[in-house]
């Protein structure tokens, strides 16, 4: 139980990192966001479920 143990907080601490660094990426990459812009929803007109 207790290599069981070690394992998942190997797999949690691996996700935390590939999290972060996925944060990084987008921080430093992608379109900087200015406060105040609009959010745009696109959707396709009649497309209403039901």
């Amino acid at each position: 139980m207790k290599h069981a143990a070690t394992w998942v907080l190997y797999v949690v601490g691996a996700l935390a990192i590939a999290y972060l660094a996925l944060y990084a990426y987008v921080a430093f990459t992608g379109r900087p966001f200015q406060p105040g812009d609009p959010i745009h929803i696109f959707r396709k007109p009649g497309s209403e479920l039901g």
